[in-house]
Order: structure tokens, then C-alpha cells, then sequence
């Protein structure tokens, strides 16, 4: 499955793209906002498919810019055929004119949108409408977004810019205001454990967990299920003692400081780390009010016996460092000492 079949759980924004397609009038900007893994780039790619689609079904008018500065391309396909000329070449990333802008290390840079706007001066090689995809958006620094404003406010033709971004807020409001909105909603539990059940064989309570880590996130839950997280996850209490968390306070400092660094040192592994440790501090408050909500299903009866020994209250104060310790991370902060920090709030006594 390569088109709008793929996407799953999600609904409203399927139906807002496809109505467009079949009224056959596509605004010059759309944003899509989520959480990374919702499908926001797959739907990207599968609009910019259906619009150039020239399988069964697919649009017999050329296209015309519309008055209103909308893209009017006739009786449009709903869902693209995947098999066309154009419709494999988008698949392959070997389209000439279905660009992608995507931030370098950590930003956009203004060097990107310039010549981004350099190309949009020319007519497309050979789509009926060229379509830019511009990932993580709010990567972009002043610069640029200021440069790409320019780009809305007089929208070249035969263009169609789609943004993605995990909320608006991280955007100019100008920006925003000049594209129509399509939110995207995290998918849920059950239909990313029936995927990865499906699509990579996995047992169904393995499936369960990994679920419920990823958050609401596809490609999270894929990504999970390919480092063998389950024994990470085992590896990762242990280490860190949270295993038993009543009984951190009394292990040794340079012990605490030593894990801290090991940590801080796997950077890319990092953030999923940190979610590992607060779903199981998560669990060990859950369990002892509903054990049905608990992620960590595998170990129902080592949470239960563990939260008989420690206070909701205390692992509260737990997950908040950890929360803390996630947005200091986020914002670029030494991972070291961040990570040092946070073990010795773990060990706290509460």
C-alpha cells in the first residue's frame, strides 16, 4: 500500500484531501500538524501522487490557476493509481518536480528557501502540479520563514506548498494564517498493535507494549520494534536501578554518575530512553489504581510488587524530573549534565 490506504487512523484529514481532489481545486498552501509518526509526510507524498496521477481515473483536463490563487485540475482522482509513470517516480523519490525541504542537522536554513525560490521561478519539468514539501517547518529559522512568507504571499503557479509541523504555535502566525490547516491525530493503541502484528509478525503481547510506548507514533513503533526493545527496556531498569526505585537513595553516587554518563553518550538512543523510564515509573503509579492501563504488560506482577514499597506521590515527583529532564534535552542542554541531574533526583528521597 503506497497511497491514502496506507495512512491509518485518520479519518477527518483523508476526507478533507480527498474532497479537495475531487472538486478538483487544491489551495496554493496546506499545513499539516501532528506528532511525528502521524502520517503527515505519507499523506504529503500520496496528495502530491494524486494530483499528478495518471492512472485510471485520473484528471483529463490540464490544469488552470484558479482566481482566488486555488489550483483547479479537473475531475481530480481521489486516491492515487501507485502504478503510473508519475505515480512510481513520486514513490522513488525521482520526481523533478516534487521537491522536499527537510532541516539540516537541526534547522532550515535560509540557503534552502532561497533556492527553493529560485527553482519555483521556473515552470515544472513535466508535472501538472509541482508540489513542495517542507518537513518539520517550524525547524525553520527567522530567516527563512520570512523568506518562505514571501513565497505565500504571491504563490507561484502551478504550485502547491505543503508544510508539516507538530502545532502551529512553533510557526509565524502569518505563515499559518496563509495555509489551510489539516491536523493530524496520534493513531491509537490498538490499530499501531494490529499494524505491527499484521505488517511485522510480532506477538500480540509484545505488540501491546510497544503500542502503548510509542505514543500515538507509526514510525516510532516501527523503530521500537526493530531494536529489540524489550530487551533494551529490561536492560535499561536494570542499569538504572528502577528496577527497584525505593532502593536508588542508597546507591552509591559515583554508581548513579557513571550511568548518567553511559546515557547522556547514546544521543540518538536518548529520548527513547527517557520515554522507557517514565512509562515504568508511569506503570508503577497506574498499576496500583488500574492495571488495565498499564504499557508494560509483560510485567504486571513486578510492578504491583514494587508499588506496594513506594508512594504515588513520590513517583509523581520522579516523572516530573524526568519531564524536565526531556525538555532540557529538547532545548539543547549538555546531555550529561542533564542526565547527572535527573539520577540524582531519581535517588531522592521523597
Amino acid at each position: 500500500m503506497s497511497g491514502f490506504e496506507s495512512i491509518i487512523d485518520q479519518k477527518r484529514p483523508l476526507q478533507l484531501l480527498t474532497t479537495l481532489l475531487k472538486k478538483g481545486t487544491i489551495p496554493h498552501a496546506l499545513l499539516f500538524t501532528g506528532i511525528a509518526g502521524a502520517g503527515k509526510h505519507s499523506a504529503a507524498i500520496a496528495f502530491a501522487m494524486a494530483c499528478n496521477c495518471r492512472g485510471k481515473g485520473a484528471a483529463s483536463q490540464e490544469q488552470r490557476v484558479g482566481d482566488a490563487g486555488n489550483h483547479s485540475i479537473g475531475p481530480a482522482v481521489s486516491d492515487p493509481c501507485c502504478v503510473c509513470r508519475p505515480c512510481r517516480k513520486i514513490l522513488s523519490g525521482n520526481h523533478p518536480d516534487i521537491l522536499h525541504i527537510q532541516p539540516t542537522g537541526t534547522i532550515i536554513k535560509i540557503a534552502q528557501i532561497r533556492s527553493l525560490c529560485h527553482t519555483l521561478t521556473m515552470k515544472p519539468f513535466e508535472a501538472r502540479l509541482r508540489v513542495v514539501v517542507i518537513s518539520q517547518a517550524q525547524a525553520m529559522n527567522p530567516e527563512a520563514a520570512n523568506a518562505l512568507l514571501k513565497v505565500l504571499e504571491e504563490p507561484p503557479e502551478s504550485t502547491i506548498l505543503i508544510l508539516t509541523a507538530e502545532q502551529t504555535s512553533d510557526l509565524l502566525p502569518t505563515i499559518v494564517s496563509r495555509c489551510q490547516q489539516i491536523r493530524f491525530n496520534p493513531i491509537s493503541r490498538k490499530s499501531i498493535a494490529s499494524y505491527l502484528m499484521e505488517n511485522q509478525a510480532m506477538p500480540a503481547e509484545q505488540a501491546s507494549i510497544i503500542a502503548g510506548m510509542a505514543g500515538g507514533s507509526l514510525s516510532r513503533a516501527r523503530s521500537m520494534s526493530k531494536t529489540g526493545w524489550i530487551n533494551h527496556r529490561n536492560r535499561l531498569l536494570s542499569a538504572s536501578g528502577l528496577d527497584n526505585p525505593g532502593a536508588l537513595p542508597a546507591r552509591p553516587i559515583n554508581v548513579l554518575l557513571a550511568f548518567a554518563e553511559s546515557l547522556s553518550k547514546q544521543k540518538d538512543t536518548l529520548p527513547d530512553a527517557l520515554e522507557i523510564i517514565k512509562s515504568w515509573l508511569r506503570d508503577l503509579v497506574v498499576c496500583q489504581y488500574n492495571d488495565k492501563k498499564i504499557i508494560n504488560t509483560d510485567m504486571i506482577a513486578t510492578l504491583q510488587k514494587i508499588s506496594e514499597k513506594i508512594s504515588p506521590e513520590s513517583l509523581l515527583l520522579k516523572i516530573k524530573a524526568i519531564q524536565k529532564a526531556q525538555r532540557t534535552i529538547e532545548s539543547n542542554a549538555n546531555p550529561r549534565l542533564s542526565m547527572e541531574l535527573l539520577m540524582l533526583q531519581l535517588a531522592e528521597k521523597y
